[in-house]
This record gives structure tokens, C-alpha cells and sequence, in this order.
């Protein structure tokens, strides 16, 4: 499976120690369940209320062409911190290698556990 990984962060206050963090946690879940990574989106000093950030756009951009299977976030609040726009990313139909749909795999470390968007 083709996996990305999505890491932010919100404040200037906050360091990029963050991202790392966040995309260390990810890529141990997606070498654990032998998914192969494609690329990392993160934004820096990003509120997760508004979805307008550059690596967010560039996400949901290839998703929708199709350009991996599955994204991996430390916790759903690092996609976003608006619940409709969280409900909005369920209703993406993407072209996988699995057929139309959207997986994402979120959660702290101790809790990751997988989470599929039906068809």
C-alpha cells in the first residue's frame, strides 16, 4: 500500500522538533504494517482550522489523482481541527490501487489503529 505521511504543527511557539516527532511516530506504523512511503506533507505554523494550508492542498491534490492509498497523521487533529472539514476528507473518492476511496490511519502512538472510508 502507498502511504503518505501528514504532520503540522500550529504555533510560531512550537518547534519543528514537532514534525519530526509526529513523523517518526508515522513512519514506524507504516514500516510496521510493511506499506511503502511515498512522501511527507507537513505544515509549519499551520492552525488546523483552516485548511487552506500549502502541504493540506497539495495532499488532497494528489490524492485526488490518485497518487497513494493511504495517509498516516499522528492524530485526526493534525489534518484538521474543524470537524467539517475532517467530515469533508471522508467524502473524497479517490482513484487507489484498491478501487474509489480514502483510508487514513491516525492516533497516538499507543493507539494507532487503522480507520477505513467505505467506498
Amino acid at each position: 500500500m502507498r502511504a503518505v505521511i501528514y504532520a503540522r504543527y500550529s504555533s510560531d511557539l512550537q518547534s519543528d522538533s514537532s514534525i519530526e516527532d509526529q513523523v517518526r511516530l508515522c513512519r514506524e506504523m507504516v514500516e510496521g504494517r510493511n506499506w511503502r512511503e511515498i512522501q511527507v506533507y507537513s505544515d509549519r505554523a499551520a492552525s488546523g482550522s483552516n485548511r487552506f494550508r500549502p502541504a493540506y492542498q497539495e495532499m488532497i491534490t494528489d490524492a485526488r489523482r490518485g497518487a497513494f492509498d493511504v495517509v498516516v497523521a499522528e492524530a485526526l487533529d493534525r489534518l484538521s481541527r474543524d470537524q467539517e472539514d475532517v467530515a469533508a476528507l471522508f467524502k473524497v473518492r479517490i482513484p487507489t490501487q484498491s478501487g474509489r476511496g480514502f483510508r487514513f490511519d491516525a492516533g497516538r502512538r499507543s493507539e494507532m489503529k487503522p480507520a477505513t472510508i467505505p467506498n
